[in-house]
């Protein structure tokens, strides 16, 4: 369960297995679908003629070569992916692949966090990278623990209330 570099250009990405069959399904999806339609929009803005002023020409090929950025560094990624054995996951301390419940000691307010990899991050849904503030701050803590996380507006406490397998 560690994220290391292995050389100077490879760095090995921590994963569940459901993070890594999402990427993969992610992966196919660019590949296929998403290729052939820019690839289309490509065809239709040829169709309006002169390229060197042609706006949508420019678009597609913009948007094809972001896509193709992505879909690299996506098959990079996936080629360097260490998936997490749950069977090593306990409730005893947080690591990679817990869910943890935490109440900031000043407000109150509870918060539940599963610690990810850093490929399958979404702050948005809960899932933070173990390499992000409060994902490292709380790595290794056990139930009961205080831990204080420096964040661009100070200094948070968080008490962790339950260690669960994500």
């Amino acid at each position: 369960m560690k994220e290391e570099v292995t050389d100077v250009n490879k760095e090995t990405f921590v994963m569940s297995q459901k993070g890594f069959e999402e990427a993969k399904k992610k992966l196919e999806y660019l590949k296929t679908v998403k290729r052939k339609e820019i690839s289309e929009k490509i065809k239709e803005a040829i169709a309006f003629g002169d390229l060197s002023e042609n706006a949508e020409y420019d678009e597609a090929k913009n948007e094809q070569a972001f896509l193709e950025s992505e879909i690299a560094r996506l098959e990079s990624q996936l080629k360097h992916v260490q998936i997490i054995d749950d069977s090593e996951l306990t409730n005893d301390k947080v690591s990679v692949g817990s869910k943890v419940t935490v109440q900031n000691v000043d407000t109150k307010k509870k918060f539940v966090f599963s610690i990810t990899g850093v490929l399958e991050s979404d702050a948005i849904h809960g899932k933070i990278s173990w390499k992000s503030p409060v994902g490292s701050a709380l790595l290794n803590h056990k139930v009961g623990d205080v831990v204080e996380i420096k964040t661009p507006r100070g200094i948070v406490k968080y008490k962790i209330l339950k260690i669960r397998k994500g």
